[in-house]
């Protein structure tokens, strides 16, 4: 009898410990859509963003995010605008932009790169819901007397990349290549150079005035040619290190692009961006 007693105690004491803890929370989820101009709206969903652009015969989408983003999105729409998206414009075959696409097939046709088929295949996950339409480089759009027009720029980030460009509201929609005074992403997986300077050339040569990308602030023109130089900066630094002879190692530990070091991410991805060149550069990858 003793033994229970103590063993009910302990019990009750746990039971008071959790009910005084209060529920398990689930960790919050940002998501917000705000204008950009015009009819043009972005959507965010924590670090990933997309746009969207509002027509009176429907809506043009851009990258879906996830299910549960795509689902909040498309119940947004419905009770905002009171319209269905029409058309689902990706940017590129990764999941973590192009998943969640299946909320949206009762209503859309799903617009990408050709390159994206194969892409997507090759990645193993079936997340990821295929194109109806494919182009290969460029397309327009139009619905509701509105248009969004999609540009192929070659290899970057991936070698499916559209940027989806809105000439009305004067903006482009560029995802995981370019953004405003921050660092690309760690170690530049599934990416190619010089490609990738190339590509960012081909927006600068687009008329635009905002660029929307899918990480990070809305950018300036001058913010996207800033973002150029930068690969140029890396790349050059990092070529410099290889041509010398120099390890990986060693060319982490002597490169500092100094010019750079009020970015985002600069003190968290800058070695690892060296890395990535140097793999891609010396052909390692």
């Amino acid at each position: 009898m003793k033994r229970w007693g103590q063993r009910a105690g302990f019990i009750g004491l746990a039971l008071l410990a959790s009910l005084m803890a209060g529920p398990t929370v689930a960790q919050d989820v940002t998501r917000e859509i705000t204008k950009i101009d015009g009819d043009l709206y972005r959507f965010q969903n924590n670090f990933h963003f997309s746009v969207f652009l509002v027509t009176p015969d429907g809506i043009i989408a851009t990258d879906p995010i996830n299910a549960e983003a795509a689902q909040w999105l498309k119940d947004e729409l419905a009770s905002r605008f009171n319209q269905p998206v029409k058309y689902l414009i990706y940017s590129h075959h990764h999941p973590d932009h192009a998943s969640g696409g299946e909320v949206f097939a009762d209503t859309a046709t799903f617009i990408g790169h050709e390159n994206m088929v194969a892409a997507a295949a090759a990645q193993g996950s079936d997340a990821v819901r295929l194109p109806d339409i494919i182009f290969s480089d460029t397309m327009t759009v139009t619905l509701g007397g509105k248009t969004a027009e999609l540009h192929y720029v070659g290899k970057n980030h991936s070698d499916n990349m559209t940027v989806v460009r809105f000439p009305d509201e004067k903006t482009v929609f560029t995802v995981d290549f370019i953004s405003a005074n921050r660092l690309p992403f760690r170690t530049l997986g599934d990416s190619y150079y010089p490609d990738w300077i190339d590509s960012i050339k081909a927006v600068e040569a687009l008329d635009f005035e905002i660029a929307a990308p899918g990480h990070g602030a809305l950018a300036t023109r001058e913010n996207v040619v800033a973002h150029r130089q930068y690969h140029e900066d890396l790349t050059a630094a990092v070529q410099a290190q290889i041509d010398a002879g120099k390890s990986v190692e060693e060319a982490k530990a002597a490169i500092t692009l100094d010019k750079y070091k009020d970015w985002g991410q600069y003190d968290a991805w800058l070695s690892e961006n060296v890395e990535g060149a140097y793999r891609i550069l010396s052909g390692s990858s």
